[in-house]
């Protein structure tokens, strides 16, 4: 089923969760034992992030240098093909530009529709580690908006190779990602907006945020979103805090702000297992603030720890 049509005949705010591919060399069981715990709670469906190439270099013979790719979490269609065949639930791959030409996307597209996979994640994705800013592929695309018009585009039918002729539709249903604190390369939060308003014209049915920690920010996005005529629906992102040095690293890496209240509460603790009892109340606090807010589902992003999740849901579900 898509995620819309579980939204719109949800009568009660669903919940779902994203999960990490398991790293290369590791089975499927990783995977496996951190979705067992959460599906007491019927979640709607399941996000399987998409991990591009890396590059190293390795030294050969006389001094030079091989550039090798690599990748560390391989995985991403089988995974969502393996929880569809075991949860029977609806698994939702990221797709990315990075890493992929048009008509390598239009292949992995083709190989998610006959899996009956119908659901699909639209994002740009993170510059490799060696790039200082990202950098499409050579005939891949540049931003997520480009991505979002493939795909629609194959849902009318309309393939990369022109020659095809009665060319059978896909079916899937798009979803975008939103930054509820803006993306880090837009200038400012209205030109944010305003990308986030090109992708959903394009043709995305629903919109699911980056994780945020201050509820108030969540809400200004939302009403800046409807201003603009942004009218699908918004999955609020959340990710409990487990250890301190998140203060540093969750600031760095996904350019959020963290409510002073919360940074004062984890400085206090005096050992990790005190900040993670922190973030699942800071965490629980905020679901409930969402679901009163109105948020039609809550998506969790579990890393993971399928346990702390459990304990959040717990106590707002």
């Amino acid at each position: 089923m898509k995620v819309s049509e579980h939204l719109q005949k949800a009568k009660k705010p669903l919940i779902s969760f994203e999960i990490l591919p398991p790293l290369k060399g590791k089975s499927i069981q990783s995977i496996y034992d951190s979705i067992d715990p959460l599906m007491d709670f019927k979640p709607s469906f399941i996000n399987v992030t998409y991990h591009r190439e890396e590059f190293v270099f390795k030294k050969r013979e006389k001094g030079f240098l091989e550039r090798i790719s690599i990748k560390k979490r391989p995985g991403t269609v089988g995974i969502c093909a393996a929880i569809m065949n075991r949860y029977e639930i609806d698994a939702i791959p990221h797709i990315i530009c990075g890493g992929f030409t048009q008509e390598e996307t239009e292949n992995a597209l083709i190989d998610l529709n006959f899996l009956g996979i119908d659901n699909v994640l639209a994002l740009r994705g993170d510059p490799i580690k060696s790039e200082s800013a990202f950098v499409p592929e050579t005939g891949g695309h540049a931003n997520a908006i480009d991505l979002v018009k493939q795909i629609v585009k194959l849902n009318n039918g309309e393939y990369f190779d022109e020659d095809l002729q009665n060319a059978n539709p896909t079916n899937f249903c798009i979803g975008v990602a939103g930054y509820p604190e803006k993306h880090f390369e837009s200038p400012n939060f209205k030109t944010d907006i305003k990308h986030l308003k090109a992708k959903v014209d394009a043709g995305a049915e629903y919109i699911i945020t980056q994780l945020f920690y201050d509820t108030e920010k969540f809400k200004n996005f939302v009403s800046s979103c409807r201003e603009v005529g942004i009218h699908v629906p918004i999955i609020p992102g959340l990710k409990p805090i487990s250890n301190k040095s998140q203060l540093v690293s969750l600031s760095k890496f996904f350019h959020i702000d963290l409510p002073d209240d919360l940074v004062d509460a984890i400085e206090k603790c005096k050992n990790d297992d005190a900040v993670k009892q922190v973030g699942i109340e800071w965490a629980i606090q905020q679901s409930k603030d969402l679901l009163k807010f109105g948020s039609p589902c809550i998506h969790y992003y579990t890393m993971g720890k399928s346990v702390t999740t459990r304990e959040i849901i717990k106590q707002v579900f």
